[in-house]
């Protein structure tokens, strides 16, 4: 459970008002529906022997039972709503946190996931842990603090039974739970790599679905996707089985505390020391304690799947070889001249495969304003040194430099300020034309927008939509053709005020004459700013001031 608190409790410290607030709340309706249930018991046997000529204040019982009814109507009502309230809190938070932590990856170690289960990952995932606080947390220290009072009154009428159900109360309140943590670990794993894995074939099967038909491949997909659904009902099959062994061992627990106290009350009350109506109250109170403490054993059994979601989270955001900020950030100049110096890249070794050589001995200088086409076949490492120069990487050996300096003594946030780019999967996200702009640059007037969408040769079109720059579009750009999506992607990067726009492959999928008329408009359109372009397409004339090859990791 380690990885679970390195993850929440440094959330629960920041919401500790909140956190706090629910646990006294919940407290005070357990303790109120203890008592409720204890002092009903004294109630009625104190009013049946009252009967049978004894007597019995019937007043105070009966108020007791009025006021205990509303306290625990008002604390629970309130528990609630504090609770989930600082639940939604919590969930956002940690939401955040995953997220900004996932955006530091580089793109490399993000890639090794799947789509789907990464989505699964970043939200199914978050919610297992999120429950923690709201189905964990809060009925365990709640049943350990209301049994810590149970006890002492125990103590008080049934010495000899107090120190029995305290043993008992600790064997359901920590033992069973840690029984189920220790065996929902495995089916707990299981369901979030199952729910993961659907997400991933819905996704897929989406984005391929007209593949899978051409190819009619849909009857052995859905087989698979049935499978899949097996083994994940399975998984959930067998984590309902252990919540369910665990309240059935629970109720034995329950049954021997409360035999335990009738049998000490009994003898107490054949001593004199104790009245049968208050002995009833205690054997009610001890069987109101133990319905309470259910909570605990239905939240343990959550755990297991909590603690596999976050050794998933983990997964994704260890930090591993991924680029770090400098202890002591140095400023990086706005503009300037970018130099590699005899960089070598290398993929780190991988269990057994020793590392691979990417690049070697790479030096390069290219000024500032100047346009820089690179080629070279599929797998010749050009989005390596790509990501080189953004410092989504940081090469094995030589140095990177931004206006001379060293790229690795800029905090990373400065160096991506410098880069704005696209590349030939770059989104449309669901929104208006006006959204998709202005994540180049949110603080954007309308003026720039326009200036943007005519350098990019896209402002005569957007002019004649009914909505203009409020026009919507789907994800997959389906409002706008290939060749207009990516103009609009290249605008939202001319909007950035980055001075180097990086291009990697900007126009694979697009027919020879919009391609050919895009890489035309890119002096025009990315004027006086530095301009790198990875590329197979054939280069008009103007586009671009140098051609470089990459052929077997160097620089030709």
């Amino acid at each position: 459970m380690t990885t679970v608190w390195r993850w929440l409790l440094p959330l629960y410290a920041e919401r500790a008002g909140r956190l706090a607030a629910t646990v006294a709340l919940a407290l005070i309706a357990v303790a109120a529906g203890v008592g409720l249930l204890g002092v009903s018991g004294w109630f009625l046997t104190g009013a049946a022997l009252a009967g049978a000529l004894s007597t019995f204040n019937l007043f105070v019982p009966s108020a007791l039972v009025r006021m205990l009814s509303f306290v625990r109507i008002g604390a629970r009502y309130s528990e609630r709503l504090v609770g989930h309230a600082a639940t939604l809190h919590l969930l956002a938070d940690l939401r955040q946190r995953v997220f900004d932590n996932a955006l530091q990856r580089s793109p490399r170690k993000l890639a090794a996931f799947r789509g789907g289960d990464l989505v699964a990952r970043l939200t199914g995932d978050v919610d297992a842990l999120d429950a923690v606080f709201l189905f964990v947390a809060v009925p365990l220290v709640t049943a350990l603090l209301s049994g810590a009072v149970m006890t002492a009154v125990l103590h008080a009428w049934t010495p000899a039974a107090a120190p029995i159900f305290a043993g008992l109360a600790l064997a359901v309140v920590l033992g069973t739970p840690m029984l189920l943590v220790s065996a929902s670990r495995r089916p707990g794993r299981d369901a979030q790599a199952q729910a993961g894995a659907l997400r991933t074939e819905v996704l897929d099967l989406v984005e391929g679905h007209d593949a899978l038909l051409g190819l009619g491949a849909l009857t052995d997909t859905q087989a698979r996707f049935a499978a899949q659904c097996a083994q994940a009902a399975a998984a959930r099959k067998r984590l309902a089985g252990l919540a369910v062994n665990g309240h059935a061992l629970a109720h034995l627990v329950a049954g021997a505390a409360t035999l335990t106290v009738l049998v000490a009350g009994i003898d107490a009350v054949r001593d004199g020391t104790l009245s049968g109506a208050l002995m009833a109250g205690l054997v009610f109170a001890t069987m109101a304690y133990f319905e309470s403490v259910g909570a605990v054993v239905r939240g343990a059994a959550r755990l297991g799947a909590a603690r596999a979601a976050a050794e998933r989270i983990d997964a994704v955001l260890q930090a591993g070889d991924d680029p770090r900020d400098p202890a002591q950030p140095q400023a990086l100049p706005a503009q300037g001249a970018i130099v590699l110096d005899g960089v070598d890249y290398a993929y780190p070794a991988r269990g057994s495969l020793p590392p691979q050589r990417v690049l070697h001995q790479v030096s390069l200088q290219i000024d500032a304003g100047e346009r820089v086409a690179l080629r070279g076949a599929s797998g010749s490492g050009k989005s390596t040194l790509l990501n080189l120069l953004m410092r989504l990487e940081d090469p094995t050996a030589g140095a990177v430099r931004y206006a001379g300096r060293d790229l690795r003594d800029a905090a990373q946030a400065e160096v991506h300020r410098r880069f704005a780019l696209l590349t030939q999967d770059a989104p449309i996200f669901l929104g208006t034309l006006r959204t998709n702009l202005l994540v180049g640059n949110g603080a954007a007037g309308e003026a720039d927008l326009w200036r943007v969408l005519d350098a990019a040769r896209l402002g005569d079109f957007v002019r004649t939509l009914p909505q203009g720059l409020d026009t919507w579009t789907d994800e997959s750009g389906g409002s706008l053709s290939a060749g207009q999506a990516r103009r609009l992607c290249l605008a939202r990067a001319l909007l950035s005020p980055a001075p180097v726009l990086v291009l990697d492959e900007p126009t694979v999928g697009l027919d020879d004459v919009t391609e050919q008329t895009f890489l035309t408009d890119l002096a025009t359109a990315a004027s006086g700013r530095t301009v790198i372009l990875a590329t197979h397409a054939a280069l008009p004339a103007g586009a671009v001031h140098r051609v470089l090859r990459l052929m077997d990791g160097n620089l030709v």
